[in-house]
């Protein structure tokens, strides 16, 4: 029998109709974070290790196909899997950022390696010539036709960034990027593209909101709630945020800040936030080091993200 793709979503989330999803899809990045010299093999551990550790308390795992197969199958019993489909990265000569595909796989094969959900990154920048945003407009849309095809549910991440202003953390682009977090979002809102799920950015830097961060704000608290109003009252589709590296305290704090600001998302797909320490102890002492940390503080921070989630997030209308 055919299982629907809001069946799919259904075992994305938690109890509560919500997704509390833990990404560990992070190639490039995951790199670094374990040292240069990391190989392959390093890589597939750690995220296998990730698997076993930390998927006791959430409703999802995002991973990749390439290093993150053996992760698939060391998830906790009951636990969803969603799979990337985009290749890692960019070329950094290419100020377009235009996305590729993992050539090896389709829908249908990560959905036959058993994905719920499939996602796709993209970089988005609105104030992009339309020339090269119709490319991306027109990727996006073959994949959700993809998915819809295969019936399983479509995540939609979308990174923003602006050609002129390489560093996204910096108070320049800072000030502008509220603007293309939610331009971004209208955009892929629309039921042309078939995404079930926005993966998007926090709407502000929350370094340079009054009260966050050590430096001159840019927004009141006020100024900075009306902004993650604004996004969800755009928003036509659930959508979840992604942490983004920040630290996991900090992140739940903006989760609640986002909720007392009516902000109605409906979870979380987070990494780093949750296993960085883990991949630190890997680098510099070993596999038993990172499995001793994510036992401890990795679960304790996948615990306080739950609490946090009870009380902020908002459920996805499964009844359709």
């Amino acid at each position: 029998m055919r299982i629907t793709k809001l069946e799919k979503l259904k075992r994305l989330t938690d109890e509560n109709g919500v997704i509390a999803a833990l990404a560990v899809d992070q190639r490039g990045a995951l790199r670094k974070l374990l040292g240069e010299k990391a190989n392959e093999k390093a890589l597939v551990d750690f995220k296998k290790l990730t698997a076993e550790e930390l998927t006791e308390n959430v409703s999802a795992i995002l991973l990749d196909p390439e290093y993150g197969l053996a992760a698939t199958k060391a998830r906790k019993e009951g636990t969803g899997l969603i799979l990337a489909y985009e290749k890692t990265g960019y070329d950094a000569a290419d100020q377009r950022r235009l996305p590729d595909l993992l050539p090896q796989f389709s829908v249908k094969i990560l959905k036959d390696l058993g994905a719920d959900g499939i996602k796709l990154l993209i970089y988005y920048d609105a104030d992009q010539p339309e020339e090269v945003n119709s490319i991306k407009k027109a990727f996006v849309e073959r994949v959700g036709a993809e998915c819809a095809a295969e019936d399983v549910a479509f995540f939609l991440e979308i990174l923003t960034f602006d050609e002129e202003i390489l560093d996204t953390g910096s108070r320049a682009y800072s000030k502008i990027k509220p603007r293309k977090v939610l331009e971004a979002m209208q955009i892929f809102s629309d039921a042309d593209y078939r995404v079930d799920v926005l993966k998007v950015e926090v709407p502000v830097n929350m370094d340079y909101v009054e009260g966050f961060g050590t430096e001159e704000a840019l927004w009141s608290k006020q100024e900075a709630a009306e902004i993650f109003k604004a996004q969800s009252d755009l928003a036509q589709v659930p959508y979840i945020f992604l942490s983004a590296g920040v630290s996991a305290e900090l992140f739940q704090q903006t989760l609640v800040f986002a909720k007392e600001a009516g902000a109605e998302f409906q979870g979380v797909l987070c990494g780093r936030a949750n296993w960085r320490g883990g991949a630190e102890a890997f680098r510099t002492s070993g596999i038993d080091s990172a499995r001793a940390w994510l036992a401890v503080e990795g679960r304790e921070n996948i615990q306080a993200l739950d609490q946090v989630l009870q009380q902020t997030a908002t459920a996805i209308n499964l009844q359709q």
